[in-house]
């Protein structure tokens, strides 16, 4: 199978991530087919330091042409919530091999994310919690970008608590003013991306050692689990992206929990009118072989 094949005329993808391992692969999967703008980093898989370091040895190795942003810390309220305590410390979970941390002195991803939607914009892909991109709709009302394809949230139930989806959860008022502020968010669920499976055969159609050993290392959650499988996440959501035919998507009424109970960073539907589009069916055979396809030539 060759490699995907990148389109200088695509508009250029910003996304916006905690980079952990199905981060990367959802990055890989968009700088194989399109150009990106810029890459904003926040806590999430791991504390923001951290995700910062994941990011620049990412960048070293595979994208040194990436653009790189440190963005938020913490959510816009609350305490901070990592995903540490499944990804391990550095939010990267490996078999052995790791993406070298590199300490990077990034400058600010706020100004950055300003200037490029004041000078035209494009797709964002949102791979963790929403706080840099519900920060900029606070300081700039009036810089709206067309849409956000959020891998968030969940109409099912959650994976970090009964109730919540990780991204969701560790920052839920950052979601709803998003919605609040009339943001298009397509929010990729974790409904969605379950249905997009990798197993161990799969590992081997990786094309070097160290996403091999990356890969291994992020189904490693799901085996001990007691599962066969592992559902690839963020991907989905780039495919959700670039390859929008292999999906379906509905218009819905979505509202967040905010509240500091149980379901905290719980999504459903509402009653109001449509705010958001959710997909409904994802071609998941289809969606898998073009995750395969656009990593094949990376490496």
């Amino acid at each position: 199978m060759s490699g995907a094949d990148i389109d200088p005329a695509a508009p250029p993808v910003w996304i916006d991530t905690d980079m952990g391992v199905d981060d990367l692969f959802a990055i890989l999967a968009i700088t194989a087919r399109v150009p990106v703008a810029g890459v904003s980093v926040s806590f999430g898989c791991s504390t923001l330091p951290r995700a910062c370091e994941n990011a620049a040895g990412a960048a070293e190795l595979f994208c040194g042409d990436c653009a790189l942003f440190s963005g938020a810390d913490r959510p816009i309220l609350g305490q901070v919530e990592t995903a540490e305590r499944i990804l391990g410390p550095r939010g990267m979970p490996t078999r052995g091999m790791e993406v070298p941390p590199r300490r990077a002195d990034l400058s600010a991803a706020l100004p950055a994310l300003t200037t490029w939607l004041e000078e035209g914009g494009g797709p964002i892909l949102a791979l963790g919690p929403l706080t840099n991109l519900a920060t900029l709709a606070l300081a700039r009302p009036d810089l709206r970008p067309d849409e956000i394809t959020w891998m968030g949230g969940s109409l099912g139930r959650g994976n970090h608590t009964e109730f919540a989806e990780f991204n969701a959860l560790a920052d839920a008022l950052a979601v709803r003013i998003l919605l609040e502020r009339g943001t298009r968010i397509r929010m990729i669920d974790l409904e969605a991306c379950r249905k997009v499976q990798i197993v161990e055969e799969d590992i081997e159609r990786l094309p070097c050692d160290l996403l091999r050993d990356l890969m291994g290392g992020y189904l490693d959650i799901g085996l001990s689990r007691g599962r066969s499988s592992m559902a690839l996440y963020d991907p989905v959501a780039a495919a959700a992206l670039l390859a929008p035919d292999l999906f379906r998507f509905e218009d819905i009424a979505l509202e967040v929990d905010i509240s500091e109970g149980e379901r905290r960073g719980q999504t459903r539907r509402g009653d109001g009118p449509a705010n958001a589009r959710i997909a409904t069916d994802v071609d998941a055979e289809a969606v898998r072989e073009w995750c395969f396809q656009s990593w094949a030539s990376v490496g």
